[in-house]
């Protein structure tokens, strides 16, 4: 069992379309694991009034959005045309490349429980044109007392089918009765871990709910103990040389390919076309004072 402290970084909660959500990455200590650059977990919430989650179309641009449906159902919209529903079990994977814009909305169930995330595309590809994939099936199987699914990249030897561009693997674990595993990790890749609720220790020390526990790079295997209905999501990948800038609902290289993002938007050019959507689309916060810069 390792005893080496745990790289611990604390989440923070913000607000997304009406819905509560704990936000692990981006952190002021921890910007990335592997190409991953945004986690959102999100809810687990219960709707009894009211419309549920509700976001108005906005931009995105040189990343995927990847969406993992735990309870509720939510309609993507975007500006290819695309109309999905996303139900539990599910993942959507949004290829932004160039520009793409899309809205999402609850459709009316009561809870909604989601992990959100965002990656960076690799600097060649930063640029592809945009695409909408629907994975409704992925590989689903029990190791070690451990329900697993995994939701992109290869583990144990399955392999998921989401289409992504750079070296990264993301597996939902849960645990219905108390389970202890010893996970086996890629040396070349850092891993983060993320307990979505019930007790969860990482090498023999508790990992609490709203904290992201960071694996750098060089183990070859993880330790980690549940308790009874217990969840976690585990990512993973090769660390992304040079890192990347986050303002808003862009990802770029420099301050000046941001505000040239955020030009467009506000002029109505460079994302397709407008999303079919009943909500009004979202308001890009001003850049005015405000210098990015890479950590």
């Amino acid at each position: 069992m390792d005893s080496t402290p745990l790289n611990r970084y604390p989440g923070r909660v913000a607000d997304v379309g009406g819905v509560p959500v704990l936000r692990a990455l981006p952190n002021r200590a921890r910007r990335m694991v592997g190409a991953w650059c945004f986690l959102d977990h999100a809810g687990p919430s219960h709707f009894d009034e009211g419309p549920g989650m509700q976001v108005g179309p906005h931009p995105h641009t040189c990343l995927q959005t990847f969406t993992w449906m735990i309870e509720g159902e939510v309609l993507h919209r975007d500006s290819l045309g695309s109309e999905q529903p996303i139900r539990p079990g599910q993942v959507n994977l949004m290829t932004a490349g160039k520009g793409i814009a899309h809205s999402e909305e609850s459709l009316g169930k009561p809870d909604f429980h989601a992990v959100q995330l965002w990656i960076a595309l690799p600097k060649e590809q930063r640029f592809m044109p945009p695409r909408f994939q629907h994975y409704p099936v992925l590989p689903r199987f029990s190791r070690q007392g451990l329900q697993m699914t995994v939701l992109a990249g290869e583990w144990e030897g399955q392999r998921a089918p989401t289409e992504v561009h750079s070296p990264l693997v993301a597996v939902d674990m849960e645990a219905g009765q108390p389970a202890s595993a010893t996970l086996a990790l890629r040396p070349d890749f850092e891993y983060g871990v993320l307990c979505l609720y019930g007790d969860l220790q990482v090498n023999g020390q508790t990992a609490a709910a709203n904290e992201l526990i960071y694996l750098p790079e060089g183990g070859s295997t993880v330790d980690v103990q549940c308790g009874a209905n217990s969840r976690f999501i585990l990512l993973g990948g090769e660390p992304y040389e040079g890192g990347v800038l986050i303002w808003w609902n862009f990802v770029g290289q420099s301050q000046e390919e941001i505000e040239g993002f955020l030009a467009n938007w506000n002029q109505g050019i460079g994302f397709g076309e407008a999303v079919a959507s009943p909500l009004p689309p979202l308001t890009a916060p001003t850049l005015d004072g405000v210098h990015l810069r890479q950590r």
